[in-house]
């Protein structure tokens, strides 16, 4: 190819999207734009607003399940496993300023509140270390102790927990040895 063409190829290469603009308009037309839809059409139409779909159903949300707020302690399932909190917590502050928990379950307050003292390994930092104050590690309580609520499992639970599996294996009384 010449020099002297170079530039006027280059002008056409620059160009070509614009030529080629109307061409892709009209290969990928669609119906003209609809009018604004009122909540009427969206509800005449059958389809989610939110996406215009086809075919899609939109379900309802089951209501939240009611916080067990008892103030009942549960049995424990297994070994070292953080005990579940017996109330609502909602509204409770828990965040680097302040922990709501600690109003009731520190020790200084558990005589007032009847509420259990907050475990001893709490108050132990990672190397196994004594603190005089709840270790930061442990100041999130809802990282391992969560609410209960009235929620039914939506698949049958068969756990069973140490003890029943224990007890459940040995021969029955007055059997052989």
């Amino acid at each position: 190819m010449s020099k002297r063409h170079t530039p006027a190829l280059l002008a056409l290469l620059a160009a070509l999207p614009l030529l080629l603009q109307p061409l892709a308009q009209q290969a990928f037309a669609t119906d003209p734009a609809p009018a604004a839809a009122s909540s009427g059409d969206v509800k005449a139409s059958g389809r989610p607003a939110f996406t215009g779909a086809e075919g899609l159903v939109v379900q309802e949300a089951p209501p939240m399940p009611k916080d067990v707020s008892d103030d009942q302690r549960r049995q424990r399932n297994y070994p070292e496993q953080p005990p579940v909190i017996p109330h609502a917590i909602a509204g409770y502050q828990l965040d680097l300023r302040a922990n709501k928990c600690l109003t009731c379950h520190a020790r200084e307050f558990t005589g007032d509140s009847q509420a259990p003292m907050i475990s001893v390994t709490h108050f132990q930092d990672r190397d196994g270390q004594v603190l005089g104050a709840v270790s930061t590690r442990r100041y999130f309580c809802l990282q391992c102790h969560v609410p209960q609520t009235d929620a039914q499992p939506r698949v049958v639970n068969t756990f069973r927990d140490v003890d029943s599996v224990i007890r459940d294996s040995r021969p029955p009384a007055g059997e052989g040895k």
